[in-house]
């Protein structure tokens, strides 16, 4: 048996996910896994799974959601998906179709299948934002716990991970009621990022 590189063992994986039908049954647009990963990375991005934008372009955060996204972590276009720098892999990978108060959730076959494989190629990162509750449930202790509550206490949760609000315009309500987010977190995620990056 050939023994893969260890430089070519992300690239056969990501090609592996990309050709991925598991869910193919399910996905009312058909797969299109969406990711961008490098081992150099040092940011992960979590976020839900992609929408129809997302899915058209092969984009990901390629919407309103990302442009809010992109505010708060004080990063223009061209640096946002520097895959060197910045890994983004959703907890689903295709989008998963529409329920009746918008986007369906992940699929749940896919984050158990790929993103353990996916994490042991990334050697190099220093911070996972887990942006909403299905990655926060997925990846955080204590499931009972809310949302609000477990972005409300963020650094009980770091150096390796940083939950947050889905920046989604659907979530405005949210943010009006709890200001502190942007007062207070989102200076020390911009803070934080930056310093991993070197923008300091």
């Amino acid at each position: 048996m050939t023994k893969i590189p260890e430089k070519g063992r992300l690239i056969a994986l990501v090609e592996e996910i990309v050709a991925c039908r598991h869910c193919e049954a399910s996905l009312p647009l058909g797969p299109r896994p969406v990711l961008r990963v490098s081992a150099s990375a040092k940011v992960l991005i979590i976020g839900q799974a992609p929408g129809t934008k997302v899915h058209a372009s092969g984009v990901p955060w390629d919407d309103k959601s990302g442009e809010r996204l992109r505010q708060w972590l004080g990063l223009d276009h061209q640096r946002f998906y520097d895959a060197r720098d910045i890994a983004i892999m959703p907890m689903g990978l295709c989008y998963p179709g529409r329920g009746k108060g918008g986007d369906l959730p992940p699929r749940p076959e896919c984050a158990p299948r790929w993103h353990q494989l996916v994490l042991e190629q990334l050697p190099n990162l220093e911070l996972v934002l887990l942006v909403g509750a299905y990655a926060q449930k997925f990846y955080l202790p204590d499931k009972q716990r809310t949302l609000t509550s477990r972005v409300q206490n963020w650094r009980e949760f770091q150096p390796r991970f940083f939950p947050l609000v889905h920046p989604s315009p659907r979530n405005r309500r949210w943010l009006a009621r709890n200001p502190w987010f942007e007062t207070e977190l989102v200076p020390e995620l911009r803070q934080r990022v930056h310093r991993i990056l070197g923008l300091e």
